[in-house]
């Protein structure tokens, strides 16, 4: 998107799909459980060590992210809840904890035409999930809460968010 242009959801996804291409696998229009998104995005990173050939691997491991992304004009807070139960479902879905994966995050974009109220907004800036799997010896998860509001441009995280927050900004 260059300056001036009308931010819309088409927009916005556009370019969302421009910069996720180069590292994830991208699919339109996915549906999870009854949710309808936007946009889905899946990530998967893995690390060797080995000795003299890749047939012998001293020991390897795994990171994924996965990246569900959801357009609405505006929201409330059933609205909100439902998209934090989905995302939270995806854990349990999505990843399949094994010796060698290390970790895995789901992020959850909610990309609004306009700006919730000021309840939603520390809604999503406190929400916080963490799951171990088998007292972390086979990784664990944590979940991304982003809301991007296409009207003011401003972009709302929870705290583990803030690491990819300036990704998700309108491009200017």
């Amino acid at each position: 998107m260059k300056k001036g242009d009308i931010v819309n959801f088409e927009n916005y996804i556009c370019s969302l799909k421009d910069r996720l291409s180069r590292y994830f696998d991208l699919q339109e229009g996915f549906e999870f459980e009854g949710m309808e998104f936007d946009l889905y995005a899946k990530s998967f990173v893995r690390n060797e060590k080995y000795i003299l050939s890749k047939r012998f691997t001293i020991y390897g491991f795994e990171n994924n992210e996965y990246c569900l992304i959801k357009c609405a004009e505006q929201v409330d807070d059933d609205a909100i809840d439902a998209f934090i139960d989905r995302i939270k479902s995806a854990v349990d879905r999505f990843i399949i904890p094994h010796e060698e994966h290390m970790s895995s995050i789901v992020t959850g974009v909610l990309v609004v035409g306009h700006t919730p109220g000021r309840q939603l907004i520390n809604k999503v800036k406190k929400f916080k999930f963490h799951k171990g799997f088998a007292f972390g010896f086979k990784g664990w998860a944590d979940i991304r809460l982003i809301l991007v509001d296409l009207s003011t441009g401003e972009v709302v995280t929870n705290k583990k968010g803030r690491d990819v927050e300036k990704f998700y900004r309108i491009k200017e």
